[in-house]
């Protein structure tokens, strides 16, 4: 979601301390996994926000940022045909590249990524199809 390692880091550091402080809030109705999933997006979602509101920036360049640190990754170690994949994802709208890199390239079912997200299976399969479709489009585009 974040794109930067040392971004993703920071952020996977935040989401363990908070599942560390929050643990006792844990209610045994939901997975351990998809309660900790939910967290990491949380924390996700809130870093890019602050930081496009830190910068008064729009989020079409918060993506334009995102894509120029891939771009400049020394530890991204796909070819141009994943490159090209991740900065299609990064057209996509927030929820719909969520959805996206959930289904894709973590392989959750969508009743689990429904509990997380907290929305239904419909509303999700339909994000991910407009994100395949859209991303299909781009990938045609250049």
């Amino acid at each position: 979601m974040v794109i930067d390692h040392d971004d993703a880091d920071d952020l996977t550091q935040i989401t363990f301390i908070k599942v560390f402080e929050k643990i006792e809030n844990f209610r045994s109705d939901s997975k351990l996994y998809t309660w900790i999933y939910r967290i990491a997006t949380n924390e996700c979602l809130m870093f890019l926000n602050k930081k496009r509101k830190r910068f008064f920036i729009p989020i079409i360049d918060v993506e334009r940022d995102l894509g120029n640190k891939l771009e400049a990754d020394v530890y991204f170690d796909g070819n141009e045909i994943e490159k090209k994949l991740q900065k299609a994802i990064l057209t996509l709208p927030e929820k719909q590249r969520l959805v996206f890199n959930l289904k894709y390239f973590e392989e959750m079912k969508y009743e689990d990524m429904a509990e997380i997200l907290d929305t239904s299976v419909g509303a999700l399969k339909a994000s991910y199809h407009h994100a395949v479709k859209k991303i299909e489009e781009s990938l045609k585009a250049d």
